[in-house]
């Protein structure tokens, strides 16, 4: 494979949100002397659709890889037919990151790297000779202005059909109007084939309702999501279409309150956010679907129609994620239950594009933290290991020279300074420990080992004189929209202590002895320093006297065996207290269900998950939530899609239909199916694919017995076991009868 050596732009002038730019067309004509096949290597800052004599070849959209260039600029590599004669490589331009006004709130305006987009483009064939042929982008190549008078990653595109060049990437176009591109310096970031899954046009949905709204129109497509809108009209010349995305209607009205959040700059922005415009040339049907950004909505305010044009078939809902294969799932007797499924699901993957974001409606940022918190449960929903690689080369590329790292991933140096600390750091951890649990591979371990020992030595330079922590971001987004009431050296030295733990086991896992010896000592003096400053242990309370903190300090092991009977009972104590309510943020919500269920309260904490009063999950339902929300606030304008709040779907799949895979974390042989058979439910089942081939497990109650299916794969070890006061009886292969005592 030959990477592009030389790179070209259209133009040095870029979008900035009182100038816009127009995306650029690129093109280059060559001869071929026989019918053969090229391999075109595109390397681009921004993003580009490629097309071949007229074919587009595009592996995804939003093509390639989103990264700081400064890090790593991203190949994509095809190969592709050429004919005999003329042939035409043609390339559509956006900003991406590469220009990103829409990204001012983390200085992405201010980019070191910002220009306007450029690319750079090998082409290798052999002739009829046999001799070699290569063709690299410079000055031969020509440019011209396209359709796409503007685009933004975050904020939309407007295209004027009134530019398209009919034929433009054609062989047989006449381009002698044309300018020569600009040979420009190459980016400073180490060249890298991406190989993360492309974004993909996963579905399509159609709406379920169309409302008016003053002059304009607002469509419902029933659930909130992450895409855009294919938009079909036959309009009159000059005619100007705007689609307006948010995610909810206050009195009957699209409101971008919770979309956009920056008030000093509110008058602007809410006119040009989340908008996608379209200027028709008046010549029949007219399609257009946006190709440099995407949104997340459910609901479209459309105007510039007219009624006559208002139909079902004017937009068409095209959502796009990466393109992770589906790897397991739970459902239940329990309709709320599946709904939350559902909903956690669909967060996950409207919000995965190329990496986890936050959030597709408003930031689309590598946020570190909701990463970490959702790993989990998405590697037991999807497979997402392949990309989760490639995002962790970019994690490690970030970490700056104190071992440090930013709280978003890419960025250009913004997350330093505030939006990190242990809690958010630990995607260096989670995710290649949680791949190496559920999925054996250690690629990732094997080329992070170096940032995790930076990492830990970074650590030890942040504790204060008593060991602990307290430098980044807590609790955060705690029910009731309060400030969290876990102290923050409470949850930063947990998160410390767990990040050191995991690294250890790690660092045995590909044989660096020394280095597992050390951070388990690091991990083993954060739990030392806890369990000396912050533990009451005449009542067994933890520092803030809250349900996180009491519930992170038992599901990471800082008490002692002998002492978790009595700590857990101070927890349910405060469970209790809020009237049965969960009274946490997002890193206690994580573990504190598990921590229920440990104990043998499954059904209590099934009971808090689904409960229909606020703060609930089962509450979010009765709002009318189709994503998770960032916030159990009713009344705070916040994100009505974060996938943060997830891992109730692995609770789901581990502790109602029962399925423990490598419960030891160090045998992918090995499954426990402990089923919780709750009185809620009348059957509850699960599968998960794991490396090893599918395990499966279902209950249901058959009259006053439960009988239970499991279904293991060849190669590897089960043990059944129950709940106090059932006993179970082998009735088939693999099917059980269970009873009470």
């Amino acid at each position: 494979m030959i990477y592009p050596k030389k790179f070209v732009q259209a133009t040095t002038a870029y979008n900035t949100f009182e100038q816009s730019v127009p995306a650029p067309y690129v093109r280059k004509s060559f001869t071929v002397d026989h019918e053969t096949t090229a391999q075109i290597v595109v390397a681009a800052c921004g993003f580009y659709e490629l097309y071949v004599n007229g074919t587009r070849y595009t592996k995804g959209f939003l093509a390639p890889y989103i990264s700081n260039p400064e890090d790593y600029i991203y190949c994509d590599a095809y190969t592709v037919p050429l004919q005999q004669g003329e042939n035409v490589i043609g390339l559509l331009l956006g900003n991406g990151f590469q220009n990103n006004p829409g990204g001012y709130i983390w200085d992405f305006d201010q980019a070191s790297f910002r220009s306007a987009p450029m690319v750079g483009l090998t082409v290798h064939f052999t002739d009829s000779t046999g001799k070699e042929i290569q063709i690299e982008s410079d000055a031969t190549f020509k440019v011209a202005e396209s359709p796409i008078r503007s685009d933004d990653y975050r904020f939309g595109e407007y295209y004027d059909a009134n530019f398209e060049i009919p034929g433009w990437n054609l062989p047989g176009l006449d381009d002698t109007s044309w300018k020569n591109a600009m040979e420009v310096q190459p980016p400073k970031g180490e060249l890298r084939l991406c190989q993360a899954e492309p974004i993909v046009a996963a579905e399509e949905m159609k709406p379920v309702a169309i409302l008016p709204a003053g002059e304009a129109y607002i469509y419902d497509f029933g659930v909130n999501h992450a895409g855009v809108c294919r938009l079909r009209v036959q309009g009159t010349p000059g005619q100007t279409i705007e689609l307006r995305h948010g995610e909810v209607l206050r009195d009957g009205q699209l409101n971008l309150e919770n979309v956009w959040f920056v008030r000093d700059f509110w008058a602007r922005d809410k006119e040009i956010v989340h908008r996608d415009t379209y200027v028709c040339k008046g010549e029949g049907v007219e399609t257009y679907t946006p190709t440099f950004t995407y949104h997340g909505f459910r609901y479209v305010q459309v105007s510039g129609i007219t009624p006559e044009q208002v139909t079902e078939d004017l937009l068409t809902y095209v959502v796009l994620h990466s393109d992770l294969q589906s790897r397991g799932d739970f459902k239940c007797s329990d309709e709320i239950a599946n709904r939350l499924q559902e909903i956690t699901r669909r967060s996950d993957i409207s919000n995965f594009h190329y990496f986890p974001t936050d959030c597709p409606q408003r930031e689309k940022n590598g946020w570190t933290a909701d990463a970490a918190l959702s790993c989990e449960q998405l590697l037991l929903n999807y497979a997402p290991e392949v990309s989760y690689r490639e995002w962790m080369r970019n994690i490690c590329k970030a970490q700056d020279e104190r071992g440090a790292l930013p709280g978003i991933i890419p960025t250009t140096g913004w997350g330093f300074q505030w939006g990190n600390g242990p809690a958010w750091d630990s995607v260096l951890a989670y995710l290649p420990y949680y791949t190496y649990v559920y999925r054996g591979e250690t690629e990732m371990i094997r080329e992070s080992a170096d940032a995790f020992s930076a990492y830990l030595q970074y650590l030890t330079t942040r504790t204060d004189d008593k060991g602990l922590m307290h430098i980044g971001l807590g609790d955060w987004c705690h029910v009731g929209g309060i400030p969290p009431k876990a102290p923050l050296e409470v949850t930063d030295t947990v998160m410390s202590m767990d990040i050191a733990g995991k690294m250890a086991v790690m660092f045995d896992a590909i044989g660096l002895t020394e280095q597992g010896t050390y951070a388990r000592s690091l991990a083993n003096n954060f739990k030392q320093a806890i369990r000396s400053h912050l533990i009451d242990f005449d009542t067994m309370v933890v520092s803030g006297a809250c349900q996180s903190s009491q519930a992170m300090c038992i599901h990471y092991g800082v008490f002692e065996p002998e002492e978790e009977a009595t700590a857990f009972a101070r927890l349910l104590e405060m469970v209790h207290a809020a009237d049965d309510h969960f009274d946490v943020g997002v890193l206690g919500g994580r573990v504190i269900f598990h921590v229920l269920s440990r104990f043998g309260y499954t059904d209590f904490a099934y009971k808090m998950i689904t409960r229909k009063d606020f703060p609930s999950y089962g509450y979010w339902l009765t709002q009318g939530a189709t994503t998770l929300w960032e916030s159990f606030d009713q009344n705070r304008y916040d994100s009505l899609n974060h996938h943060f709040w997830g891992d109730i779907s692995a609770w789901f799949m581990k502790w109602l239909a029962g399925i423990h895979f490598n419960p030891t974390g160090t045998d992918l042989t090995r499954v426990v199916i402990r089923p919780s058979f709750v009185e809620a439910l009348d059957f509850a089942e699960a599968y998960y694919d794991a490396p090893l081939g599918r395990i499966a497990s279902s209950w249901k109650r058959v009259g006053e017995d439960i009988v239970l299916h499991i279904q293991i794969p060849e190669g590897m070890q089960v043990s059944l076991e129950l709940e106090a006061g059932y006993v179970g009886t082998q009735i088939e292969t693999d099917t059980y009868r269970i009873v009470r005592k």
